[in-house]
């Protein structure tokens, strides 16, 4: 798509004025990095607060008394069960037991907010309208921003603005207000560090992203570092680690469907592909993503091919995410293997016409400091 055609987050100018490298991502012209470099990006995340933007993600509103039941019909996971003040990660599935976006839910009392994939965004609300003929309303968000401030330091600079957001507990949801703006706070993110996700009405966005840049231990982080921190963090990344054809198990998302919504639970099944998903868990995976530790300093990224042996042997399969992990100190990836394989074990990655040996690793890379 040509730039000129990329949309435009309220940050845009921000962006520019901070030496942004702008660059395009489903569908929008995004910072990918900052004069810092993504590597010191990424450890100023992980050592005080990063702020992200993060408004090209599709943030939309479900209302009606019957919302979460609905719901249920689409994402398997116990939305009936998720109290009011508190988010959960969920999945839309399709079919053939494969996964059509991973997705956030908040209940919010009298709605349901849920925040979805950028480049999933258009087909997730299309998918949602199905709800409309059982009385559901579907409300696309288009008039706020969204923020994610990171980092160990993230709540001491959010409660200086805001104050009261300390005692959130990881995956609370809550709404303050800031100078006049009413914001709705999730303590969540995607970097493995604890942190803050900020719905801020649009017209605010660029003087809140001001504020809190303000603080001296707040940097402009841009999409580079948030893929190398997400993927330290063993976190997966839709269209990279999981598709239409990836079933949840296969990608460690098994945990997101939990006992109510399984074989003998009160509301088992009735999502797509129930029954494929469902006796794919209770058999187990045949194939399971694992972590990978190359030997050497070469990155092996999305694509690579993994072998069973240095020089011929079968095929494992291939790289889904991979690059540096600065925490780590040395190149890191994930793929999806067969289930067998145990941390310890070695295989090899083809690298530029030669195989290198790679360790099998646990997930993840480096522990999250979530809020509890």
């Amino acid at each position: 798509m040509p730039m000129a055609d990329l949309r435009r987050t309220t940050l845009y100018d921000l962006h520019l004025a901070r030496g942004a490298k702008m660059v395009p991502f489903a569908g929008w012209e995004m910072p990918v990095q900052y004069p810092m470099g993504v590597l010191n990006e990424h450890l100023h995340t992980r050592a005080h607060a990063g702020l992200f933007d993060v408004s090209h993600m599709g943030q939309v509103i479900l209302r009606g008394p019957a919302a979460a039941q609905a719901l249920e019909a689409l994402v398997p996971a116990d939305i009936l069960g998720l109290a009011q003040g508190r988010q959960r990660y969920g999945l839309f599935t399709n079919d053939r037991g494969g996964i059509l976006d991973d997705l956030m839910i908040a209940n919010k009392g009298d709605h349901l907010l849920l925040v979805v994939n950028a480049a999933c965004a258009e087909q997730d609300i299309a998918h949602l309208r199905q709800l409309e003929a059982q009385g559901i309303s579907v409300e696309p968000v288009t008039d706020r921003g969204l923020l994610a401030l990171q980092g160990p330091q993230a709540q001491a600079v959010l409660e200086r603005l805001v104050p009261g957001v300390a005692a959130m507990r990881f995956m609370d949801v809550a709404e303050f207000d800031w100078q006049g703006a009413t914001l709705w706070l999730s303590r969540s993110g995607y970097s493995g560090e604890d942190g803050f996700e900020i719905s801020v009405p649009g017209d605010r966005a660029v003087a809140l992203a001001e504020a809190l840049l303000a603080e001296p231990e707040v940097a402009p982080i841009g999409l580079g570092a948030r893929d190398s921190l997400r993927l330290e963090a063993g976190l997966p990344l839709y269209g990279h680690d999981m598709d239409g054809s990836t079933p949840p198990g296969e990608v460690g998302l098994g945990w997101s469907i939990p006992k109510v919504r399984r074989a003998g639970g009160a509301r088992a099944g009735g999502f797509p592909g129930a029954d494929l998903i469902l006796k794919g868990l209770a058999q187990g995976p045949a194939r399971s993503r694992m972590g990978l530790r190359p030997e050497g300093r070469a990155p092996i990224r999305e694509g690579v091919e993994i072998f069973d042996a240095a020089e011929g042997g079968a095929g494992l399969g291939k790289v889904c995410s991979g690059g540096f992990g600065p925490s780590v100190g040395g190149p890191i990836a994930m793929a999806i293997l067969p289930a067998a394989l145990r941390p310890g074990a070695t295989v090899w990655a083809e690298l530029r016409g030669r195989r290198v040996p790679v360790t099998i690793a646990p997930l993840p890379f480096h522990e999250p400091s979530y809020k509890r």
